[in-house]
């Protein structure tokens, strides 16, 4: 599968090189500010999260790692690793930003879930917390999905307070999640 990417990627770059696609030469995207504010995930990031327990179950903490890059100048990819109740769970982010939009997209895959998840969202307007929503597997009700929320807020540039929570039945927002994002380096 990679050497067919490779291959069409670069006939791909041949065609609009020499012209076969357009009259004018294709003019690759320029990144935004939107995608200079990613670079602030760049680095590595210790995480400790916590969850409510269900039925008066005392909470679950987890304890995680994660490493996030630029892909060029328009993509951040986070590789994450972390560890609940002795399972170590990994997962792969991407975030973007859509001009045509005007909404930061990106993907969340886990080796938990077979799920693909396909963010959208925006920044606020004092530029501190990215609030991405995505359509999921309803965890409360077997066969439905729902719509969930994941915030970033940068409390500074090396701690960052992460949130996830779901759209419950009633219309109300229900947080499951709640952790805080250490940077390493």
């Amino acid at each position: 599968m990679l050497v067919v990417r490779s291959v069409f990627a670069f006939l791909f770059l041949f065609a609009v090189s020499s012209g076969v696609c357009a009259e004018e030469p294709f003019e690759f995207p320029k990144p935004t500010a939107e995608h200079e504010w990613l670079k602030k995930f760049v680095g590595e990031w210790e995480s400790t999260s916590e969850a409510p327990g269900a039925l008066g179950q005392p909470a679950v903490t987890c304890q995680g790692k994660s490493t996030s890059r630029m892909l060029g100048e328009l993509w951040v990819i986070s590789r994450i690793e972390n560890e609940m109740q002795g399972v170590t769970v990994h997962a792969i982010q991407t975030i973007g930003y859509d001009p045509e939009k005007k909404k930061y997209i990106g993907t969340w895959v886990d080796s938990m879930m077979n799920h693909l998840w396909k963010y959208e969202g925006s920044v606020d307007d004092q530029g501190t917390t990215l609030t991405l929503e995505a359509e999921g597997p309803n965890f409360l009700t077997p066969g439905k999905t729902t719509k969930f929320r994941d915030a970033y807020e940068f409390k500074s540039n090396d701690h960052i307070v992460a949130t996830a929570s779901m759209l419950g039945e009633d219309g109300q927002w229900i947080q499951f999640m709640k952790g805080d994002m250490r940077r390493k380096k």
